[in-house]
């Protein structure tokens, strides 16, 4: 498979499974959130039959898990580990439509990007200054009214094309590659924290979910959730003097106890954040959902200790209001995981792109990928770029050059795990 039929692949997959409406939704308490995951889930399970790999196994929750089996050369006698890709098949929701509509920008100019005509729905170059680093390419768009979706059917296309290449060149030596497929990633990552481990026997793996060429994670936040809940007591105004509990007031007590600086808005770089992120209330109930972030874990357990000794002291000052909460940790850091003896993990990719003639940007993710929850389920799990620029939006584009770079990186990656047990 020549380089231009790489990337023709990459497209004909990437619209294939772009076509697809895969949002997850938050809230839900079924696994996956959304029937169009399983459906496609499903198109995945019936290429992975055509190209041939062994244990495919979709389970009810919309977890697709899948072996290409060794290809080595006769009298080999080393021991390869076999190692995992991984992507997830759910595409954020973000309130605007669930339906993408990708096309292609044929060598662009350098100029504003028409998404949509009808609409006159514009990228303009003054807002997305990274556009002019791909002059002269040709460039993945939607229509402006979906998010692209290369988060993250673009991994899943590099991941099935790379799958397909093996296949088609005997040449191309690899250990076990065990792939994986997982819904909703976007919402907590429900599919890596419930799949069976057995189903991805692996030493260590990588997630493809990084946004430009050359994007290197290994550090995300240790994550967690904490839900708050008042009770209040209800009274007629005229009679409320020493009978009413207002729940509203509870929660601004809360609130008052918390660094309006140690916020999203106000953190960058490796500073975590308390981000209250609901606040519900009537009369008599109140609920206040806070989101917990830090990079450091002994200041993320500090944090959940304030929470608590919070509780104790908003419960003390009002005695007769009924207060629980229940703190969850979601996902920790990847970095944590990471010992002398799995390193080399990491060590391949920035080998690959130096191989690749790739140029590394290693970024300390202010977020968490399934990878997160992997690495710390005991499978060390980096991550890698799709080539993608604007997650979650509108603008959201995807360079065809790093795009095949990306599932570039799965082939060598594998090669380079094959020549190290050599």
């Amino acid at each position: 498979m020549k380089n231009n039929d790489l990337k023709t692949k990459l497209v004909e997959r990437f619209f294939r499974y772009a076509a697809i409406e895969s949002q997850s939704e938050a809230g839900g308490t079924a696994v996956p959130s959304t029937q169009g995951q399983i459906e496609l889930a499903k198109l995945l399970k019936a290429d992975l039959l055509e190209l041939g790999l062994t244990h495919i196994k979709l389970t009810e929750q919309g977890i697709l898990t899948a072996i290409l089996p060794a290809n080595l050369p006769k009298g080999f006698t080393g021991k390869i580990p076999p190692i995992g890709f991984l992507a997830h098949l759910d595409t954020v929701d973000v309130s605007i439509s669930p339906i993408i509509k990708p096309h292609i920008v044929k060598q662009y100019n350098g100029g504003d990007v028409l998404l949509n005509k009808e609409q006159d729905i514009w990228m303009r170059v003054a807002e997305h200054k990274e556009l002019l680093n791909y002059i002269g390419q040709d460039i993945i768009v939607s229509d402006g009214t979906s998010v692209l979706g290369a988060d993250n059917k673009a991994a899943i296309a590099a991941i099935m094309v790379a799958l397909e290449r093996f296949k088609m060149n005997d040449c191309l030596y690899h250990g076990d590659i065990v792939v994986a497929f997982l819904p909703d990633e976007e919402i907590g990552g429900s599919g890596s924290k419930a799949m069976d481990l057995r189903d991805f026997p692996v030493q260590f793996a990588y997630t493809i979910d990084s946004c430009e060429i050359g994007e290197v994670v290994f550090e995300t936040f240790n994550a967690g959730s904490v839900v708050i809940n008042i009770k209040g007591i209800t009274a007629h105004p005229m009679s409320a003097k020493g009978v009413l509990v207002n729940p509203a007031l509870v929660v601004n007590d809360i609130m008052n106890h918390l660094d309006k600086k140690d916020t999203p808005e106000h953190t960058d770089g490796k500073e975590g954040y308390f981000w209250v992120t609901r606040i519900t209330s009537n009369p008599n109930t109140a609920t206040v959902n806070i989101n917990i972030r830090d990079f450091d874990k002994k200041l993320y357990e500090a944090r959940k200790n304030y929470i608590a000794d919070l509780m104790k002291l908003v419960s003390a000052r009002n005695p007769r209001a009924q207060i629980s909460y229940e703190i969850t940790d979601t996902y920790g850091n990847i970095a944590d995981s990471i010992t002398d003896d799995n390193k080399q993990c990491i060590e391949f990719m920035y080998k690959a792109m130096e191989n690749l003639e790739i140029v590394p940007k290693t970024i300390s993710m202010r977020g968490g990928t399934d990878g997160s929850t992997l690495s710390a389920r005991g499978i060390p799990t980096p991550n890698f770029f799709t080539g993608a620029h604007n997650f979650h939006s509108n603008c959201e584009f995807l360079p065809m050059n790093s795009f095949e770079k990306s599932c570039c990186m799965i082939l060598e990656i594998s090669k380079l795990v094959y020549e190290g047990s050599r």
